[in-house]
């Protein structure tokens, strides 16, 4: 970072201040250690200073290291008032707009970065592979340090992938793969290891279930992961509840996080009240420690310096923009993020998927009868209200659920664009189109099952036994 503010810092959202002022905070503490000469600290400092002035005159808090503020748009007499268009955190993904969430929008409240044209070339020249599907559409679109990462690939560096899945229920829908699609496709480009976190503990705390059902679950829900093709000998999966009773180095930096967030800080990320119970407080460093390699000295030969690499849905971000503020100051690299846009219910972007509601997804348990059923009935149509209309004026891909699975499911991207223009124009009837998603749903959801009835309980325990992994460190 530059010592003077070549930027107009008026430009900058609140978090993307807040980042500004703990990366300067980072750098005087580095200059310190290294006993730089006293100018260029003194130098630091007044920058650091004249950072924490602008981010309290933009957001009227004093700066507090790992409590980033709340997402906050200023109006034009200089107050501010809350955005209430969309609500994103990690339990409730709320908008009115039945296109969905506004993507470009979080991203400047969430201050992480786009990912545009140029990564998705820079990902394609490191890899030599045609980026996935997930990239070229936008359904991954916003990345914190990837460039770093290709960076470190591109000179031999090594890093690795860490993602998750919270065992709610026994039955995952479809949108659960889309991560775990994204994260095979990168683990096989880059050839890097991959650790899979299952918060069993945390569906135990939040959930009204028992901890033995939580374990099931995980174990359950680890068949449909395994299912989706990881390489066994370069994944490790573990529950929660099984693997931070049997590795010292994990539960150290889950110590070492909780050392260095605050209640007050918690509650200001993640909402967390009084009557919250300790359990729920203390978690995000559990969720936190996987993006630290010393949490798995069997793969990584105890190296603290490995890169982790962060593959998750954008409402998962709350938990490593935490991360990433603490890491520097236990020794561990930042993690870096790529974001997914969110899954949409049958019913619309605008509402919300839901376990107990077998009619809001399609379910990886269904029966093609069932598939055909619910999206025939239940899939939000872009569509007019009478054939006539709908061939005079056309349908609506922006806000049709059919359009939106087909577009994270039909890898053809020429069939997806002549799809979209034949149902803009009216050619393309709405009970056409759902045909088209019946008939690519269908086999995909037949072959998710086929490979799951492999999965046996001892592949399942190779895959979540503590070992070393096909690489060297």
């Amino acid at each position: 970072m530059a010592d003077s503010p070549n930027c107009d810092l008026k430009s900058l959202s609140p978090l993307q201040l807040f980042e500004r002022v703990t990366e300067q905070g980072e750098k005087v503490r580095a200059l310190k250690a290294g006993k730089a000469p006293k100018d260029e600290i003194d130098a630091a400092v007044r920058m650091l200073l004249s950072l924490k002035l602008s981010y309290k005159t933009t957001t009227g808090q004093d700066y507090q290291a790992g409590l980033p503020p709340k997402d906050l748009v200023l109006i034009n007499n200089g107050t501010t008032k809350e955005e209430d268009e969309d609500l994103v955190d990690p339990w409730n993904v709320q908008t009115s707009n039945a296109k969905g969430v506004d993507y470009d929008k979080l991203i400047v409240r969430f201050g992480s970065s786009k990912i545009d044209t140029d990564l998705i070339n820079r990902i394609e020249r490191a890899t030599g592979q045609k980026p996935h599907h997930f990239l070229r559409r936008g359904i991954f679109f916003s990345h914190r340090d990837m460039d770093q990462v290709l960076d470190a690939y591109e000179n031999k560096k090594p890093f690795y992938l860490y993602t998750g899945r919270g065992p709610s229920s026994q039955a995952m829908h479809v949108g659960h793969l889309i991560p775990f699609m994204f994260t095979k496709w990168l683990q096989e480009v880059f050839d890097v290891p991959l650790v899979i976190q299952l918060t069993d503990d945390e569906k135990y705390l939040w959930k009204d279930m028992t901890i033995e059902k939580a374990y099931e679950y995980a174990r359950e829900n680890a068949k449909d992961i395994i299912a989706c093709g990881f390489d066994i000998n370069k994944t490790f999966i573990f529950s929660d509840l099984d693997y931070l009773g049997t590795s010292a180095g994990f539960y150290k930096n889950i110590v070492k996080v909780q050392k260095h967030v605050t209640f007050n800080q918690v509650k200001g990320i993640f909402g967390f009240t009084d009557s919250d119970c300790i359990g729920k407080i203390s978690f995000p460093a559990i969720q936190a420690a996987p993006s630290f390699s010393s949490s798995f000295p069997q793969i990584f030969n105890g190296k603290e310096n490995i890169q982790c690499l962060i593959p998750c849905a954008i409402d998962q971000d709350p938990y490593f923009r935490m991360t990433r503020d603490v890491a520097p100051r236990i020794g561990q690299p930042k993690p870096a993020l790529l974001h997914s846009v969110f899954f949409p219910a049958l019913q619309g972007a605008q509402t919300k998927m839901s376990a107990s509601d077998p009619n809001s997804s399609i379910f990886l348990t269904d029966t093609p009868k069932q598939i055909k059923t619910k999206i025939n009935k239940h899939a939000f149509s872009g569509g007019r209200d009478t054939i006539e209309e709908h061939r005079k004026y056309g349908g609506n891909c922006d806000v049709d659920v059919s359009i939106m699975y087909l577009t994270f499911f039909l890898e053809d991207d020429d069939r997806l664009e002549q799809l979209k223009q034949a149902y803009t124009s009216g050619e393309l009837l709405t009970g056409e189109l759902k045909k088209v998603l019946i008939e690519t749903m269908q086999p995909l959801v037949a072959a998710h099952q086929e490979r799951r009835k492999q999965v046996t309980d001892e592949i399942v325990k190779q895959f979540m036994t503590p070992r070393k992994l096909a690489f060297e460190f």
